[in-house]
């Protein structure tokens, strides 16, 4: 959030909302679709082992079509690749993203 939050920002122009998704999604003010993807994209980027078709079909009746589902697969699992070559390269954001007294990080 601390990177990609100003893309959400811009994105969204609400910032109470954008708060509330980077303090808890799930308690957010955001649709049913909306949190489909997030939980779907949470899943995938900390417990992929459990994912299931069910998973899909959650994303199917929230209102995604296939094209979307592979959407929110590809980005999710690109982002989760670039954090990691960044974390594991010991990459840290620059100045002006990090609040004063904090380490990096995505």
């Amino acid at each position: 959030m601390k990177h990609h939050g100003a893309g959400l920002r811009k994105l969204i122009r609400d910032e109470e909302k954008v708060a509330a998704i980077e303090t808890d999604y799930a308690r957010a003010p955001i649709s049913q679709r909306e949190r489909a993807i997030l939980d779907y994209a949470s899943k995938l980027t900390l417990r992929s082992a459990e994912l299931e078709s069910q998973d899909v079909d959650t994303l199917r009746t929230a209102g995604l079509g296939d094209d979307e589902i592979l959407d929110v697969c590809q980005v999710t699992s690109y982002y989760n690749f670039v954090n990691r070559m960044a974390l594991g390269l010991g990459v840290e954001l620059e100045e002006y993203w990090t609040p004063k007294g904090s380490r990096g990080g995505n």
